[in-house]
């Protein structure tokens, strides 16, 4: 019984960087050869770009091919820039025209006409159909190597189908039922269709079958697949015929892909697309500059309130105490309120039309947030002070919290209103705006209690 080597990358990372730079190649080949896919894909995943490149060359074609298949977009993109036309031309040939397609979603579009020009026909036929579809839509992430078959036809025709395509085939195992148009009328499995007595026809064994159009968002088309624990979903055109199938393996990576983004957006920066060490320095700091510098003007909201209510903090200078917890608290209520319905409109749980019904659940919950903190808030800070500023803290904490669930409950529903990405009315976003509304509630209500 064969087991899988056990192998420290960290260790295997720094000797191989130390062989490579004496020029020991035969000792790079001798160490990476016991390694898995798995294994070889994390350490590209830690080795910098061109010692990534001298790696990759020295692999085996089929282990090389696989590795590369197992790597995100943007770093099989990065090792595509290290290595020569030829290298390039050779791994293109033979990825599947769906990967291809993730590939040159990722490099410059001047690069496509030349990668697109060394496939062969029908190769480059099938990987302009798939290019076609717009960036965001499951078009662009199916395949167009699939087995279908008739209603009218044999298990035995359907299973011919199936041998004669299983070299070219992405899959196999869930076959889309056509009538003489092109159009599903169902789905059959392979489990059912090699079950099944030979001569049965298909349509007598088919089932219902949940399809997509070409033009679907991909991230709710890959929900539709996972969600539903499918193999795969057909994919059809305008006039329901049909171009494709969304298997589960790409259903799955664009759901990674996705949260990944929304993910880093709600925490202000932009998706590295790329595992964090094959990530150059310069690329980590330019995803996060953008937003600090849009989050430090916004912070200066926070300073104008302050500078307004400068007077107030003068007469009962304790206030000034109780601003990191007051504002800290409301920017965490609305941070929470802003994920959970960006995770609820992710998974179709929640939809724009549900704007109300979000308001007021997301004030129901803040009201009752804020009465439980500011009950406990309250009663500390005047058994600690006077009991006049626990009736401050109290109430603030109170108002706070119900407008900040508010606030971060529907700003994602604005969004996804608006077509605009939830994920970048975002975390820190509501953090400023909460910051800058809450410090004046609580001054309006010091001012109110203290009569000052």
């Amino acid at each position: 019984m064969s087991t899988t080597p056990i192998v420290d990358l960290d260790a295997m990372l720094d000797t191989i960087q130390d062989w490579i730079d004496s020029g020991d190649l035969a000792a790079v080949v001798d160490a990476v050869a016991p390694t898995t896919p798995e294994q070889l894909t994390a350490l590209f995943e830690r080795l910098p770009l061109k010692q990534r490149a001298v790696v990759y060359r020295l692999l085996p074609k089929e282990r090389s091919i696989d590795v590369f298949e197992r790597l995100s977009p943007g770093l099989q993109s990065d090792l595509i820039r290290g290595l020569q036309d030829s290298e390039v031309a050779s791994i293109f040939a033979d990825l599947d025209p769906d990967d291809r397609v993730w590939l040159l979603d990722e490099l410059p579009a001047a690069v496509t006409p030349r990668l697109l020009q060394g496939l062969s026909e029908r190769e480059r036929q099938l990987t302009a159909d798939v290019l076609g579809y717009p960036k965001s839509s499951v078009g662009r992430r199916m395949t167009p190597e699939y087995v279908s078959t008739r209603a009218e036809s044999t298990v035995a025709d359907a299973l011919r189908r199936v041998h004669a395509r299983l070299d070219e085939a992405e899959t196999v195992y869930t076959l889309p039922v056509l009538d003489g148009s092109r159009h599903v009328v169902g789905i059959v499995s392979l489990r059912d269709l090699l079950r099944a007595n030979r001569e049965t026809v298909v349509m007598n064994i088919m089932q219902p079958a949940q399809v997509v159009t070409a033009y679907k968002d991909a991230e709710v088309a890959a929900r539709i697949c996972t969600g539903m624990r499918l193999l795969a979903v057909p994919v059809v055109d305008k006039e329901a015929r049909l171009v494709g199938m969304l298997t589960i393996d790409d259903a799955v990576k664009i759901l990674e892909l996705e949260e990944t983004e929304d993910a880093a957006r709600q925490g202000g920066v932009e998706p590295l697309r790329r595992p964090y060490f094959a990530t150059p320095i310069h690329s980590l700091v330019s995803s996060r500059i953008v937003w600090l510098l849009v989050l430090a003007i916004g912070a200066t909201l926070t300073v104008q309130v302050l500078s307004v209510f400068e007077a107030t903090l003068e007469q009962v200078t304790v206030l000034a105490l109780f601003v990191p917890l007051l504002i800290g608290t409301g920017g965490n209520t609305g941070n929470q309120a802003a994920t959970t319905v960006t995770r609820a409109l992710a998974l179709g749980d929640v939809q724009p039309r549900d704007l109300g019904r979000v308001l007021s659940r997301e004030l129901g919950v803040g009201v009752a947030l804020g009465s439980l903190l500011g009950v406990l808030g309250g009663a500390i800070t005047a058994a600690i002070y006077e009991p006049r500023i626990g009736l401050v803290i109290g109430f603030t904490l109170l108002a706070v919290c119900s407008m900040a669930a508010t606030i971060g409950g529907i700003m994602p529903m604005v969004a996804r209103a608006l077509r605009v990405d939830p994920a970048v009315f975002s975390n820190p976003f509501i953090t400023t705006f909460v910051d800058a509304s809450g410090l004046v509630i609580y001054f309006l209500i010091a001012r109110t209690v203290l009569q000052i």
